[in-house]
C-alpha cells in the first residue's frame, strides 16, 4: 500500500538514447537529490533474483517471449516505492517507454499526492553515441554492443519514445540536455534544469 504522506517529493524522468551517459548521470543524481532511483530493467531483476510473488509472474511471462504488462511493471514500481518511504522523491530511468506508462505515471504519482516535474534527455550525437557503445562492447564484451544491434537499438529507441518525447512536450515538461562534454558539465546542465523545475 503506497503512502499518501509523501507530498514534498522531486520527481523526474531521465530519457536518452542507448550510450547517452544515463547511468552515470543517475548515480550522481540520486546522490544529490537523495531520489530512489527506478529503473525497470533492473526491478524485474531484482523481483526476480528475489523469487517474489511479482517477481515469479514476471519470470513466467519471460520466460514464454512475453512482454511485461503495464499493470505489472506498474505493481512492481509501486512494491519498490512502498519499501521506500523516506525518500525525497524519485528518478525514473528510462520509463515510461510507452504513452500509456506515462498516463501509469501519473496515476502512480497522484496515489503519492505527487507530480512529476520534469521529463530530461541527453541528446547525444549518433556517431558518438555508436562510437561510445562501440568502445564499452571492446571492454564488456556485450553481446549487443556490436555495430548492426547498436543501429537497431537506435531505431527502435526513435520509435517507441517520440510519442513519449512529444506527450511530455506538450505537457511542458520536456526538455532537452546537451549529453556532451565532461560528466561534471553534463551533470550541472541536468542539475540546472531540475532546480528551476522544483522551484515552479
Amino acid at each position: 500500500m503506497l503512502s499518501n504522506t509523501m507530498k514534498a517529493m522531486l520527481n523526474i524522468v531521465l530519457f536518452g538514447p542507448p550510450g547517452a551517459g544515463k547511468g552515470t548521470q543517475s548515480q550522481k543524481l540520486i546522490e544529490r537529490y537523495r531520489l530512489l532511483y527506478i529503473s525497470t530493467g533492473d526491478m524485474l531483476r531484482e523481483e526476480i533474483k528475489a523469487q517474489t510473488e511479482l517477481g515469479k509472474q514476471a519470470q513466467a511471462t519471460i520466460e514464454r517471449g512475453e512482454l511485461v504488462s503495464d499493470d505489472l511493471i506498474g505493481r512492481i514500481i509501486e512494491a519498490k516505492i512502498a519499501r521506500e518511504p523516506e525518500v525525497a522523491g524519485i528518478l525514473f530511468d528510462g520509463f515510461p517507454r510507452k504513452v500509456s506508462q506515462a498516463h501509469m505515471l501519473e496515476a502512480l504519482l497522484e496515489k503519492l499526492n505527487s507530480r512529476l516535474h520534469c521529463m530530461l534527455s541527453l541528446e547525444v550525437p549518433q556517431d558518438v553515441l555508436l562510437q561510445r557503445l562501440l568502445e564499452r562492447g571492446k571492454v564488456s564484451g556485450r553481446a549487443d554492443d556490436t555495430e548492426e544491434v547498436i543501429l537497431n537499438r537506435f531505431k527502435e529507441y526513435e520509435a517507441k519514445t517520440a510519442p513519449v518525447a512529444e506527450y511530455y512536450r506538450q505537457k511542458g515538461m520536456y526538455t532537452a540536455i546537451k549529453g556532451t562534454g565532461t560528466v561534471e558539465e553534463i551533470f550541472e546542465r541536468l542539475t540546472a534544469e531540475i532546480d528551476k523545475a522544483a522551484a515552479k
